[in-house]
């Protein structure tokens, strides 16, 4: 099937939310006959999608595959700027590094890079990410805010509330939020965020958010050393998860807080982030390129800054550190 005809037949589908779509409605979208109809629907489930079709009622998608590329992610999406323009690519070393191409070649704000596998993904502190092959989430989501750089960082705390929301509706799990940028669930990482910047002295051209999330791997699907501190949804639930569904929420989510965060400023968001946050009240290692400190979390400020009271009940203001919670 070409590529076009394949994209106007799923936005068809897509337009439609689940109703019934009669092959004479098809045929005249896509100024095509009946006959080429029904060829046009058996590729389709040549490629995995499974539709009913019922005489006088038409055609309708029960079951998409669980793949990742634009044409998957695109089919029920529900947003105005995240995920409509897709860079979808099979293999790539990282999908931040085509994003921040991308952002300087002047692609619109919301572009997503996904793929299905990445050779060099990182995390923070340049720190290797584990992306095997078709069974997680690598993404790379660029946005365009009209910020000053300082409140760039904020942006990686918006995300991790959107992706533990779209987790929590889709999976009915309960993650929690690790400062700054990790999500875990029964106390192993299954999300990683990296947010990057493209600036000048006093303006953001470009934020690009790097997202991997382990969602249908086995444990074998891990090094040996990775097994005991990560995860993925499928260990922990059980269950396998359709990886496009899961972006289409968190991209819809996403959209959601940025939109409020910009219209209202942090706090808003800074609330819902403290209620997710694992680290609040209890005592932790914030493990920063000066030395350690100890203490109790008391929050982020209202810059997305964590706060941890000491010993002495000196506040220390940590902008960036590895987080531990303290061994008793």
């Amino acid at each position: 099937m070409q590529n076009e005809t394949r994209k106007k037949l799923l936005m068809i589908f897509t337009e439609a939310n689940g109703d019934w779509v009669s092959g004479q409605n098809i045929s005249e979208k896509l100024g095509c006959s009946r006959t080429a109809v029904w060829k046009h629907i058996e590729d389709l489930r040549q490629e995995g999608y499974e539709l009913e079709a019922v005489r006088r009622k038409g055609y309708r998608i029960t079951k998409v595959p669980d793949k990742i590329s634009g044409n998957e992610i695109g089919l029920g999406l529900q947003t105005e700027r995240l995920g409509r323009f897709i860079h979808f690519e099979e293999s790539v070393d990282s999908t931040q590094k085509i994003a921040h191409k991308l952002a300087y070649d002047g692609m619109k704000e919301g572009t997503i890079v996904v793929a299905e596998e990445q050779i060099s993904g990182r995390g923070r502190l340049d720190r290797k990410w584990h992306s095997p092959k078709y069974t997680g989430i690598w993404m790379s989501v660029l946005l365009r805010p009209n910020l000053p750089p300082p409140k760039a960082p904020q942006l990686t705390l918006i995300a991790a509330v959107a992706i533990v929301q779209a987790i929590e509706e889709v999976t009915r799990l309960q993650p929690n939020i690790k400062w700054p940028n990790d999500i875990l669930l029964n106390g192993k990482k299954i999300v990683g965020i990296l947010t990057e910047m493209q600036a000048e002295a006093d303006k953001i051209n470009s934020v690009i958010i790097g997202i991997g999330i382990n969602v249908n791997q086995q444990l074998e699907h891990f090094p040996e050393e990775l097994q005991t501190i990560a995860s993925s949804l499928l260990i922990e639930s059980g269950k396998t998860y359709t990886r496009a569904k899961l972006i289409q929420v968190i991209l819809a989510k996403l959209e959601k807080l940025y939109d409020q965060y910009l219209q209202h400023g942090f706090l808003p968001i800074k609330l819902l982030w403290e209620s997710y946050a694992l680290s609040i009240g209890k005592q932790i290692v914030a493990r920063t390129i000066t030395g350690s400190i100890k203490g109790v979390a008391k929050g982020i400020t209202d810059d997305g800054v964590l706060m941890l009271e000491d010993k002495d009940g000196k506040t220390h203001y940590i902008h960036s550190a590895d987080i531990e919670m303290e061994k008793k």
